[in-house]
């Protein structure tokens, strides 16, 4: 398994996927190549933590045994 160069989505360069990635994401069962560069992944990691993650809708708060 080369390594391969892909085109990141985010930022439009090339970045090498290596076969230890490769091998890495084969073995947790990963079924599609990653679609940005280490930098914009984090970027984007960064993103969803400093915004609440995925879903960062207002939860309710029930106090127990308070009335609802």
């Amino acid at each position: 398994m080369p390594d391969k160069t892909l085109l990141c989505k985010d930022c439009n360069q090339e970045f090498v996927f290596s076969e230890g990635e490769q091998a890495f994401y084969k073995e947790k069962g990963f079924e599609n190549e990653p679609q940005r560069c280490p930098d914009c992944r984090r970027a984007k990691k960064a993103q969803r933590r400093n915004s609440g993650g995925y879903n960062s809708a207002p939860r309710n708060n029930y106090s127990a045994g308070g009335r609802w």
